[in-house]
């Protein structure tokens, strides 16, 4: 009994393992062709990656807004770099739309920049500040100040489609290695030459 205990649990677990989604990677860049079934980026360190699209690929738009949208209340995603006083500065802040309230809840290292950070929470309190503003954030494991100095982009994004993939559109794309190839599960893109800061 004992035996086939431990062959259940083994074929059980990997089973979960079997389950257990890809990493997913951001690639950062701009366009370099696209054909409707392969997207082509040249990402930032300047490596060219041809992707395949995933049969869920989705695509949205992002755009700036005014630095008035980051108000108490509001549900924002902000990556940062810690300060010498503990606070961390923001590099980018992006207001999700309603709908996307709770996204990635919580505070996690993030890949834009060395040592930086993600924190997605909602703002408790904006205060202004000679460089700009000053965020107090909550979200369920804890609270965050985060200083967001003058001139730091703040955009929201909202439902795009394809026509956005132009070559040169600045993006950043979630990509998956799927039945072995290099997968597109989602865009983030900017109209008109506008890189998304995220």
């Amino acid at each position: 009994m004992t035996k086939l205990l431990a062959a259940t649990l083994a074929l059980l677990c990997a089973v979960a393992a079997a389950q257990t989604p890809p990493p997913t990677q951001r690639l950062r860049g701009a366009v370099q062709s696209f054909d409707g079934t392969t997207l082509v980026v040249n990402e930032r360190n300047g490596t060219v990656v041809s992707l395949a699209l995933a049969d869920n690929f989705s695509i949205a738009e992002v755009l700036p807004i005014e630095a008035t949208a980051i108000a108490p209340g509001s549900y924002i995603g902000t990556a940062a770099l810690p300060g010498p006083d503990g606070s961390l500065r923001a590099l980018e802040v992006l207001v999700f739309p309603e709908a996307s309230r709770g996204t990635g809840e919580g505070h996690v290292p993030w890949d834009l920049e060395p040592g930086s950070t993600m924190t997605n929470a909602t703002v408790a309190q904006v205060v202004a500040t000679p460089q700009g503003r000053s965020m107090t954030l909550k979200y369920k494991d804890g609270e965050k100040t985060v200083v967001v100095p003058d001139g730091v982009p703040i955009v929201t994004f909202k439902p795009g489609d394809r026509t956005l993939l132009v070559a040169g559109a600045k993006v950043v794309v979630q990509a998956q290695v799927r039945d072995g190839k290099p997968t597109a599960v989602r865009a983030l893109a900017g109209r008109n030459g506008f890189a998304p800061p995220m």
